[in-house]
């Protein structure tokens, strides 16, 4: 009998949205065997940068990754690489869930690559992202301010769940858990 792959969460939204803590949130609280794996992306960012649980790589590293095909999905943004391994779509075909957290830019080809894809946009208020960006102390106000109109330029794309982010981690966390476990929010 065949296995029917699993659903792809691809989770995308502006940055100082909440992603980083709704994923952490929603690993710490799914119940064990809940059939839900989280990718860590690959990142030509240092371990101790702040945010996201990724893997660090060097340029160089991440280059040779990329040519022999260990990423499912790649892309660079920011001055940094980015790659989804090719381990996301071994769970995929084992059944399991999978939740990413993707880019905007690369919604088309991902959705390609992955036809169970469920896109999850996560969202603030302008006056949060910002209070957000400014806390996490990694960009200048000049690339705050830049982050902040990109934002602004962006909506969900049709077909897109949405989940606002603007109180409570518990609140937003609760109705990502929801989400994942196929329930109503």
């Amino acid at each position: 009998m065949a296995i029917e792959p699993g659903t792809l969460w691809y989770v995308i939204g502006p940055s100082g949205a909440g992603k980083d803590s709704l994923l952490s949130y929603a690993r710490q609280h799914l119940p064990p065997g809940a059939g839900v794996m989280f990718a860590h992306r690959y990142i030509t960012r240092p371990a101790d940068a702040g945010g996201e649980n990724h893997v660090a790589l060097s340029a160089e590293e991440f280059a040779a990754r990329e040519a022999s095909g260990c990423f499912a999905l790649c892309w660079r943004r920011h001055g940094l690489a980015y790659g989804l391994g090719v381990e996301v779509a071994m769970w995929l075909a084992q059944g399991l869930d999978v939740v990413v957290n993707g880019s905007r830019s690369m919604l088309p080809l991902a959705a390609q690559r992955f036809p169970t894809l469920r896109p999850l946009w996560i969202t603030a208020s302008p006056e949060v992202l910002a209070a957000r960006l400014a806390g996490r102390g990694r960009e200048s106000a000049a690339e705050i301010a830049r982050r902040l109109v990109e934002a602004g330029s962006f909506a969900p794309p049709p077909g897109c769940e949405v989940l606002r982010n603007d109180g409570e981690l518990a609140e937003a966390g609760a109705r990502l858990l929801a989400l994942l476990a196929r329930q109503p929010a």
